[in-house]
């Protein structure tokens, strides 16, 4: 049974402070290093003692820490295991303390208990006690004694000792001969408590009676029970030779280094015999000596020199001790002792094993989180064996010195993948020989990806220029953003800003793809209703949480010639003369008197272009005239002139046509057609306009009859269309409110007077000039007088002109017939 050596706490009481005191620093102990004894020779899965309570786990928390032992050292073998369910330390093959560690008197094994969830080391030391399980061994099976006839009683013969591998009492020999009236044992204390057993001759041999003895030695160990070994000791009664060979010492001593090579001198010994002849010739040998010394050492029969026969290892034995026998030719022997103490060499390379390797860690680990465990072991002694570590390579790592030859290897800063995704280490061991070896071993520790950084689009603001009347679903622009993380965490969707809808107002117009970031228009864009619009995009990686950014896109909408130019002056009806006289009539007409001289300004053709740029700019055109040769018209102000002076030849009534044409392609054009009545005063050409009246007033009843059944079902479907709106704003309003369409509807402008765009000043602009107006046709004498028209104002072209804003001005010339209604189709700019 396993003996566990651990401190006791202290009695309760009085002392309870004490104790308590007491148990933390004994805890502290244990939790770095713990201690057990076990017999050797315990069969496999023999308990060695409760290693997870020793180090204060709880049954609760094994699974979680993982408890397993790591073996150290290049001669450490899988000596023990690790329930992990009880967390008890068992043996897991069988245990020789002699081949373990020969004849030392003390045997350990030291092994690392490594604790996960957090990572930990301890230092675990089990000490192996001998048992009495190796009986006392002779290194021959006989022994032959010769012995001379001449030997007076009392001289001494060395018998072979035995060896007991064994260590302690249980190697602590004595011996026992067999009864004989010539011959007696006696014992001789040596160093370390060993006995010699000598051969006592107790009385003269006669060869001549007996010539030779059969005995029996039994050497017997101290353990219990007590095991016991034999020899056959035969003793041989020769002639005379009253001389035995003498050693110069009783104890030689030498000291080498490791690694001599083969054959090098050790030292030398030396017997004499005062005897002559074969007598006086001595030999030299080994004597009783263990197994491994006659494979290292080899000694010179003659000469008594002591060589090397094999490498000689500091870290295998330090030190070896046997004995060397003399043997003259009459078969006197005399013994002696070698002590050849080895002295250690730095050739061995400190050792380093990776214990644990926690690899990949994440890139928010905190400082100081354990990467590696390491050990790190010299089989050398001294300073030749004292190991320091440290880290090569750049990288955020550092390595800190555990117990037990140990070392942690942590985090020095912080990490950052996408800085680097893995780092490479070289751990360097070196010792504190001279010269000083090493060794090294790579670590790679991979560092994984944390969802720490938002898209990043490339710029922060987009603009994109599309043409108007573009297909649906044209392509925009396409957006990018870049994520410099890994995986789902840089994986990047788009959206608009608002939603999946995206900004109230632009989401009619465009969308994004999801994964590509293209925006594609939703419908055909007008450039009279939406110049330029924004939309917000955001990018948004996969990660959890999820992170995102936006940018702003402008879109800008280009401009095509799809606009013809509109005549706002003279009005539409001014140049309707196939409708009939009563249109006719009511036409607004310019009076010129008949003294006009050549240049004389005769009206202005005043248009505009929805159209921007070259698609609004406008030129003129005279297309078809009574007197052709009486009128001219300016080509980019479209001022009417007369080409010559009025004459009395002219007719009184001239009507003037001109075309209006922008510069677009192709160029769209409109036409005005100018009534003229040449007279001296208004009064004058009164009676032309009568003429004309009197035919018309059957023409304008017709037509007002026309009128009211138009403004009757006008009414009707104008009712029809508002139940319609009414019933789906309702179900709209209980639906949930709809997405604002924006750049639809065009801003109304009303203007008394006047019908001029909203913007006009993308086109060409107005110009004043004095307006006469036909009265309407009535029933009056012929000499009476109409009433005079009311007054019309006069706005000059600086006041239409001067102007840098688009201000539509107010014009409220009542001599204009029929006001014509604001343009629905005014140009509009979009804000999103």
């Amino acid at each position: 049974m396993a003996v566990r050596r651990r401190a006791r706490r202290g009695p309760g009481g009085g002392r309870a402070l004490l104790g308590a005191v007491l148990w933390c620093v004994w805890w502290r102990a244990a939790a770095e290093r713990v201690r057990y004894a076990i017999p050797e020779e315990l069969g496999r899965g023999s308990l060695v003692g409760p290693l997870a309570r020793d180090l204060g786990l709880s049954a609760d928390e094994l699974p979680a820490r993982k408890l397993q032992v790591a073996s150290a050292g290049k001669k450490q073998l899988n000596y023990f295991t690790v329930n992990e369910e009880n967390g008890n330390l068992y043996v897991n093959e069988r245990l020789d303390r002699e081949e373990m560690c020969g004849a030392s008197a003390t045997c350990s094994v030291s092994f690392e208990a490594l604790v996960h969830n957090p990572l930990n080391v301890f230092h675990v030391e089990v000490g192996i006690e001998d048992v009495n399980d190796n009986s006392p061994v002779f290194s021959k099976a006989s022994l032959d004694v010769e012995i001379g006839e001449l030997i007076p009683p009392g001289a001494r013969f060395r018998l072979e000792m035995a060896r007991d591998a064994d260590a302690g009492s249980n190697s602590l020999l004595t011996y026992q001969l067999t009864s004989n009236p010539s011959f007696s044992l006696t014992m001789t204390e040596k160093a370390g408590g060993k006995k010699q057993p000598e051969l006592v001759l107790e009385r003269a041999l006669d060869r001549e009676k007996q010539s030779s003895f059969e005995l029996v030695l039994t050497a017997v160990d101290g353990g219990d029970p007590a095991k016991s070994g034999t020899i056959q000791v035969r003793v041989n009664v020769i002639d005379a030779n009253d001389n035995p060979p003498v050693f110069s010492k009783s104890v030689y001593e030498a000291r080498v280094v490791e690694n001599l090579p083969v054959g090098s001198m050790v030292l030398q010994v030396r017997a004499t015999d005062a005897d002559g002849g074969t007598n006086g010739q001595v030999s030299y040998s080994f004597g009783n000596v263990p197994d491994d010394v006659p494979l290292l050492f080899a000694i010179d029969s003659e000469s008594g020199e002591v060589r090397t026969a094999g490498p000689l290892d500091f870290e295998e034995k330090n030190k070896y001790v046997f004995g060397l026998e003399a043997t003259d030719g009459g078969g006197l022997t005399d013994h002696c002792e070698v002590q050849i103490d080895i002295t250690d060499e730095n050739d061995n390379v400190p050792e380093i094993t990776i214990l644990s390797l926690s690899s990949p860690v994440p890139e928010d680990a905190p400082v100081g989180t354990v990467v590696a465990v390491l050990n790190v072991n010299d089989p050398d002694s001294g300073e030749n064996g004292q190991v320091s570590c440290e880290l090569s390579g750049e990288g955020p790592l550092s390595i800190v010195a555990s117990s037990g030859g140990s070392y942690k290897v942590v985090t020095a800063s912080a990490l950052d993948r996408e800085q680097a995704s893995e780092h490479r280490v070289t751990v360097v061991a070196r010792d504190r020989g001279r010269p000083a070896l090493r060794s090294s071993a790579e670590l790679v520790v991979e560092v994984s990806d944390v969802n720490d950084n938002a898209p990043v689009f490339e710029e922060a603001a987009y603009s994109a220029y599309v043409a108007e009347n573009n297909a649906a679903g044209a392509l925009v622009v396409r957006v990018q953003a870049r994520d410099a993380d890994a995986g789902a965490n840089g994986r990047v969707s788009y959206w608009l800003a608002g939603g999946s809808a995206g900004a109230a107002g632009a989401a009619p117009l465009v969308s994004v793809e999801a994964r590509s970031g293209a925006l594609y228009a939703q419908r055909s864009l007008d450039y009279e209703q939406c110049r330029e619009f924004a939309v917000a995009v955001r990018a948004q990686d996969g990660g959890a949480p999820a992170r995102s950014s936006t940018a702003t896109v402008r879109v800008f909408v280009l401009d095509r010639n799809d606009n013809a130019p509109r005549v706002l002056w003279p009005a539409a009806g001014a140049g309707a003369a196939a409708a009939g006289e009563a249109a006719a009539a009511a036409s607004p007409f310019e009076v010129v008197p008949r003294s006009a001289e050549a240049g004389y300004l005769v009206a202005k053709v005043v248009a505009v272009d929805a159209d921007a740029g070259r698609n609004a700019w406008l030129s003129y055109e005279l297309v078809q005239a009574s007197e052709p040769a009486l009128f001219r018209v300016g080509l980019h102000s479209g001022e009417v002139r007369t080409a010559r002076a009025v004459s009395e030849r002219d007719a009184a009534k001239q009507r003037v046509v001109a075309v209006v044409k922008d510069h677009g392609q192709p160029a769209l054009s409109a036409t005005a057609t100018l009534h003229v009545v040449l007279a001296e005063s208004l009064q004058e050409a009164l009676p032309e306009l009568s003429e004309r009246a009197a035919g018309a007033e059957a023409a304008a009843a017709a037509a007002e009859l026309q009128f009211y059944l138009v403004l009757a079902l006008a009414l009707l479907s104008a009712l029809l269309v508002l139940s319609v709106a009414l019933a789906v704003l309702a179900r709209l309003r209980r639906a949930g409110p709809p997405a604002v369409l924006r750049c639809l509807g065009a801003q109304r402008f009303s203007v008394a007077g006047a019908a001029f765009p909203a913007d006009f000043c993308e086109g060409t602009l107005p110009y004043s000039y004095n307006l006469c107006v036909a009265a309407p046709a009535r029933a009056v004498p012929e000499a009476a007088w109409p009433p005079p028209p009311p007054p019309v104002p006069i706005l000059s072209a600086e006041e239409l002109l001067g102007g840098d804003s688009c201000d539509k001005p107010s014009l409220t010339s009542s001599a204009v017939v029929g006001e014509p209604p604001a343009d629905p189709d005014a140009p509009q700019v979009c804000k999103v």
